[in-house]
């Protein structure tokens, strides 16, 4: 019986061609010669490897795809039995050895090249787990010798994290996050309050996911390295990465549910991080009901979490510490009350940080860290426990200093804005490493940092959320500049509403005459094909596309974006932000920039300005660039952002596209155009000016009710006496 052939996506043929999904889609419909679908769907078809081989190679495309790629595909192709984790410690076996050695390996025949990888990968038995397992048969050949290549040319730890996504994919292994490198980093250094001591040498991590808490130790001087996890893939994959991280240190890694069979039972370790799962109501309550690790008290069936933050207490030697990475609920859970309050009242939380959110998974929340101390014997139990709000690092709390509105900024961006890490770390290791120096006499931070004593903490509650704690107006703010201020921003409000109510009065609309007006229109479509307009876009770079990426010289350029559109706001990403992009295109003055998605709130078309002009457009919004000689571009925004026009090109049932190709433009002489310009021009100063009121608006009640609950200002007519 003949072999059954390879089938492939259209995605996985952009990849092995090196171009992107839209150039393939191209090759489909101008090609007669383009393979056609050998399988799948009409919606995604899937196409015959070594046809599309073929056809690539006559036009000189099969040589395009990266190593990594060709791995990706040979991963995805292979037919043999095992997963990608027995592939894991031929990534360290082939790291070891020279670039020359790599190729005459991939060069022996099937049967040799099996036998020489199973022999290489048995001398790593020792470092890393479920090696003695591993075989590798001649019909593995074709993925042994991607896999090598990829080694080769792009590096062990792109080839390990290839292999260890692909992995996880075919075990679903929920929960299987893994921390990102910045966190790691954070988490990493502030296992040294006192930036002069010398670092932890041994460090452990009982639930070390991908090993990125190891290796940023590993990074900070760290020589002994310690690990385990539940999930065998990634024990392996830590072993793998420390080992191309940190070649010269001592690792022991080991598989194993750690809470239940402890694979480090003897170790004291110098420090330990972790980032262990989250809401694992199945991590042995029962039967570790007397566990001596509990000497803070029994965790509740439903705080895994409080398990594992005494079972890194356990591992330390008095005065060593621990970070951990917590979800929210951890801080403030009732179930979890006693334990929380032992650990307060013995010393050994001595920090929580809470997190903005993005900065690891799950996204959507703001995760906690806890900065734990081993107790020493004999110590004292009164101190104080620092709460930092990294969240509130990212509101404003001072007066603007310009005419423009303080949270202008932060509102534009909308959703997650991308975190600065650097002046997030900056941050939380300052105010952590000032308090630890002396916690007695730590000044508070309004909205970002406090210490509060634990005497204040051991109420019903026992809440450590750090925003229940960190407050916004400092408790020393001098009630006269508040005021000040306050009357600052309320005459700042009276010039917005003045300016605002000047623009709307008296203006001489006319009316038509009997009859509505009507006239002939064209759409965009068809005005640029007569040279009347261009049509411009940022096009999404397709995964793993080859396209060049932005230049250099856009580095720090903002990128418009559409939420910047839909709320009337400036440019609010960068470049770096927006690498989804494979092209750009500059805003001049006078572009039209109309949304690509609806927006619930409105937001239309609107005209660049100066402050538009250099910036770049953003995904989701299209740039129509008119020719001033016969459009205007001011009538040109105003029609098209007409409600019936807008309807008339939208698309989709949940996000509401816009196509600006269908909207339509009314035929009229330049003249009567800008006549038509300044009206719509009026109109949009009209709506910055109310959104210049609100947003005023919203500042000074903001600071108003702020100073009337924290007691600095008083009610106008209030008598003290």
């Amino acid at each position: 019986m003949p072999k059954p052939s390879a089938q492939v996506t259209a995605a996985e043929i952009s990849r092995l061609a090196g171009v992107t999904r839209a150039t393939v889609s191209n090759w489909r419909r101008r090609h007669a010669d383009f393979p056609a679908p050998a399988g799948g769907t009409d919606t995604s078809p899937l196409y015959d490897l070594e046809a599309v081989r073929a056809w690539l190679d006559s036009r000189g495309h099969a040589t395009a795809a990266s190593p990594a790629e060709e791995l990706r595909a040979a991963l995805r192709l292979h037919t043999g039995s095992g997963g990608a984790a027995r592939l894991l410690p031929l990534v360290l076996a082939g790291a070891q050895r020279e670039r020359g050695a790599l190729t005459a390996l991939g060069e022996l025949p099937d049967g040799e090249l099996a036998a020489r990888c199973h022999d290489a990968v048995a001398e790593l038995a020792d470092t890393v787990p479920g090696t003695d397992t591993v075989t590798y048969t001649p019909a593995d050949a074709p993925l042994l010798r991607a896999l090598l290549h990829c080694v080769r040319d792009e590096g062990g730890q792109t080839t390990l994290d290839i292999l260890a996504e692909r992995e996880l994919e075919d075990s679903a292994a929920s929960g299987a996050y893994q921390t990102p490198e910045q966190l790691a980093d954070l988490m990493a250094r502030l296992l040294t309050p006192h930036p002069d001591d010398p670092y932890p040498a041994r460090v452990l991590d009982p639930a070390c996911g991908s090993g990125s808490l190891l290796a940023a130790a590993a990074r900070h001087s760290a020589t002994g390295l310690f690990a385990q996890d539940l999930l065998p893939v990634q024990a392996q994959r830590t072993a793998v990465r420390l080992r191309l991280a940190a070649p010269e240190a001592h690792l022991a890694v080991r598989a194993g549910d750690t809470l239940r069979a402890d694979a480090f039972a003897d170790l004291t370790a110098d420090a330990v991080l972790c980032n262990p799962p989250y809401a694992d109501r199945d991590w042995g309550h029962d039967e570790l009901a007397y566990d001596p690790r509990w000497a803070y008290g029994l965790p509740p069936r439903a705080e895994s979490e409080l398990a594992w933050v005494q079972h890194a207490l356990a591992h330390l030697p008095p005065g060593a510490f621990a970070v951990m990475l917590l979800p929210p609920a951890t801080a403030s859970r009732a179930s979890g009350r006693r334990v929380r309050a032992e650990l307060l009242r013995s010393g050994a939380l001595r920090a929580v940080v809470s997190l903005p959110p993005g900065a690891a998974t799950p996204l959507h929340i703001g995760l906690h860290l806890w900065i734990l101390q081993r107790p020493q014997p004999g110590g004292s139990d009164l101190h104080r426990v620092l709460f930092i709000d990294a969240i509130g690092e990212q509101r404003p709390h001072d007066l603007p200093s310009q005419h423009g509105s303080a949270s202008s900024t932060t509102r534009s961006r909308g959703g997650r804005a991308p975190l600065d890490w650097t002046a997030l770390s900056t941050n939380v290791l300052d105010h952590w490493q000032t308090f630890a120096a002396d916690p007695a006499h730590f000044t508070d931070h309004p909205g970002t940092a406090c210490a509060v004593p634990v005497i204040e903490l051991l109420d019903d509650l026992v809440d450590i959320t750090p925003t229940r704690h960190v407050r916004v107006t400092p408790r020393s703010a001098d009630p006269l500049a508040v005021a000040k201020n306050a009357r600052d921003l309320e005459d700042r409000l009276k010039e917005s509403a003045l300016a605002l109510a000047a623009s709307c009065a008296g203006t001489p609309w006319v009316a038509a005459e009997e009859e509505a007006r009507s006239w002939r229109t064209a759409t965009v479509s068809d005005l640029a094909r007569g040279g009347a307009l261009t049509v411009h876009r940022a096009v999404p770079a397709g995964r793993g596309s080859q396209d060049t990426p932005p230049s250099r010289s856009h580095t720090g350029v903002s990128t418009l974006t559409g939420r910047d559109l839909a709320t009337g706001s400036r440019a609010s990403g960068d470049v770096d932000e927006q690498q989804q992009t494979a092209d750009s295109t500059i805003i001049e003055a006078g572009d039209v920039l109309i949304p690509g998605i609806r927006a619930a709130q409105g937001g239309g078309a609107r005209v660049a300005d100066d402050q538009d002009a250099g910036c770049l457009v953003g995904l989701h919004v299209h740039l129509v660039r008119p020719d001033p000689d016969r459009l205007d571009p001011w009538f040109l925004a105003g029609f098209l952002a007409a409600e019936d026009n807008v309807n008339s090109a939208t698309t989709g049932s949940t996000s509401l596209h816009i196509d600006p190709r269908r909207l339509r433009v009314p035929l009229l002489p330049l003249d009567e155009q800008r006549r038509y310009g300044l009206a719509f021009r009026q109109l949009h100063r009209l709506r910055v000016l109310a959104r210049e009121v609100a947003e005023r608006t919203e500042e000074t009640t903001g600071l108003l009710t702020q100073s009337l609950t924290s007691g600095v200002l008083l009610p106008p007519e209030a008598v003290v006496g």
